[in-house]
């Protein structure tokens, strides 16, 4: 298979050749303002749509994998929403965050490569992760609540049910170019000993086993993950967080790969475990958004998702209606 990358650059230097150059690059990226950018994308992409004709817009229908109709049906689907919704308390208050973020929000925040997102015309992108556009939110209440109330401003809650699409190709079952997730953060102060870390994982991750159990998933399995060597206090909450429930298995999981880098000190993996099969549906951790956001390193931030489509696919198809 050839190197993305390599394919990126090569791709890249034949375009800019056609386009006059590379100077054409610096003066959309850089030299351009963003109104002006986006005037001249407008136009570019006005002029593009008035070449199409219905039979062209059926056949990108047709092939844009972004656009298909989700795998699970709207039935299985909010079956999947109301289950997990009906798990999270009132103290996380729920948003319906916009389908959009700013340009850079994944990138710049979350450090998600940009070519993973599907920037818009307008400046903004389409949101690729509920967790990054609650962090935003979170940043923007805490500073509210720091100018208020100094260091005791109380920890900001929030969750959200939100549609999302990644535009990185995944190969395998359970696998979407677009999907629903429920995402939580908990936005709060380093009060020593690790304390706000410890709380907080244990309640964010007895909420998600909570639902995952009101869905019907048998056995829940949660694997943890420390990073750091100081974070192991953290582990121990969320294992004792757990202890009393016998349909989950916790486990440690100390040769995980993905996350590191993304996750700072701890962080963990929730799957359904069904017939002997384990079926990841969501993860979470901590991460160094809000401290970067606020500038303030007492910052700390826990995040984590669980994916409503797999769940969806897991369960089993809601009864039909009854005939008239």
């Amino acid at each position: 298979m050839a190197d993305p990358d390599t394919v990126e650059g090569a791709a890249l230097a034949r375009v800019l050749r056609q386009a006059g150059g590379a100077e054409i690059l610096n003066t959309l990226g850089v030299r351009l303002s963003g109104s002006d950018l986006v005037t001249l994308l407008l136009a570019a992409f006005r002029t593009r749509a008035g070449f199409l004709s219905p039979a062209d817009v059926l056949r990108r229908y047709t092939e844009n994998r972004f656009v298909a109709p989700a795998q699970a049906g709207f039935r299985r689907l909010r079956r999947a929403e109301d289950l997990l919704l009906s798990a999270v308390p009132e103290r996380y208050e729920l948003l319906t965050l916009a389908p959009v973020a700013p340009l850079g929000t994944h990138s710049v925040v979350a450090g998600v490569n940009q070519n993973n997102v599907l920037a818009t015309v307008r400046g903004s992108e389409v949101a690729a992760d509920p967790t990054n556009g609650l962090a935003l939110e979170a940043a923007v209440r805490r500073r509210e609540l720091l100018a208020r109330n100094g260091r005791s401003a109380p920890p900001v809650r929030l969750a959200t049910l939100q549609r999302v699409i990644r535009a990185q190709r995944f190969a395998g079952a359970g696998r979407f170019a677009h999907f629903s997730l429920l995402a939580l953060v908990t936005a709060g102060r380093d009060t020593g000993s690790l304390a706000f870390e410890r709380r907080s994982c244990g309640e964010q991750l007895r909420i998600l086993c909570a639902a995952l159990e009101s869905a019907g998933v048998p056995t829940i399995e949660v694997a943890l993950t420390v990073l750091d060597p100081a974070a192991v206090p953290i582990a121990e909450a969320a294992r004792a967080a757990l202890a009393d429930h016998p349909k989950i298995l916790v486990r440690d999981d100390p040769d995980r790969s993905r996350g590191r880098g993304y996750y700072t000190g701890w962080c963990f993996k929730i799957s359904a475990v069904l017939d002997g099969e384990r079926v990841e549906l969501g993860d979470g951790g901590f991460v160094d958004w809000t401290r970067r956001l606020l500038g303030n390193r007492k910052e700390r931030l826990l995040t984590s998702a669980i994916s409503v489509d797999r769940l969806a696919l897991f369960l089993d198809p809601p009864a039909p209606p009854p005939e008239e």
